[in-house]
């Protein structure tokens, strides 16, 4: 595995050593608007204000891939107010943020099956991707309508359509949403759940895993570096 080093700022000694590749679950935007007596959508805007400001923090820290799991295939069952609401937020999110993301050079991806979208959310997510494709400073994976399960059944279908009888590691893992993305080193969970709710489930074979009881709107800069500090710690053995 490859780790960044670069260390410069005060606010960041303890970290020793960063994630190549963070991923994050990021849970509890329902239960901290609840908490403070919103409707649920205000507990997901106040979450993607918070996704902004993590991304700019792990390209800052020299995270070169990160990975957020922003919507399940699960989720489409939820409230439908609740899931128009995410809709609109997500829909907003790329007419205004995607130009940011230009210029600080950072590359999208989305991971998951995007058919479960209109189609005019479809094509704008595509389109985004496509513009960003060509920067190099950071990559950006955003896991929608994603299901790990899902996933391995898609590459698996994929590859018998091709007439695949038997498939190596490598070909299968080009198969994936994931391909040309290195696995996940660190995965963060925050809201005090301790599962992992169908999320790269091939890809976090060797994934260290960090649990937080503080609610995704709530983990700020300080919280994320917390965690790092804790996956600095970490003896990562790969099986050995």
């Amino acid at each position: 595995m490859i780790f960044s080093k670069k260390r410069t700022k005060t606010e960041d000694n303890g970290l020793n050593v960063i994630p190549n590749h963070l991923a994050i679950i990021m849970d509890g935007n329902g239960r901290w608007a609840t908490k403070r007596h919103l409707p649920r959508t205000a507990g997901h805007k106040a979450g993607s204000e918070n996704f902004v400001k993590t991304v700019d923090e792990c390209a800052r820290l020299g995270i070169k891939y990160l990975t957020v799991y922003a919507f399940s295939t699960e989720n489409w069952n939820r409230n439908q107010t609740e899931v128009d609401g995410i809709m609109e937020i997500m829909r907003s999110y790329i007419v205004k943020y995607v130009p940011i993301l230009d210029k600080k050079n950072i590359r999208l991806r989305i991971l998951g099956d995007l058919n479960y979208f209109d189609e005019e959310s479809r094509n704008a997510l595509i389109a985004s991707v496509k513009k960003l494709e060509n920067n190099t400073a950071f990559t950006l994976c955003i896991a929608l309508s994603y299901g790990g399960r899902h996933e391995i059944l898609q590459a698996v279908n994929r590859l018998l359509a091709e007439g695949k009888n038997e498939v190596t590691e490598k070909e299968f893992e080009e198969a994936l949403y994931t391909a040309g993305i290195p696995d996940p080193d660190f995965i963060i969970r925050t809201s005090g759940e301790e599962r992992i709710s169908n999320f790269l489930l091939w890809q976090s074979a060797y994934a260290e895993y960090y649990f937080t009881k503080v609610l995704w709107p709530d983990f700020d800069e300080s919280e994320l570096r917390k965690a790092l500090v804790e996956f600095g710690k970490r003896k990562r053995r790969f099986g050995k």
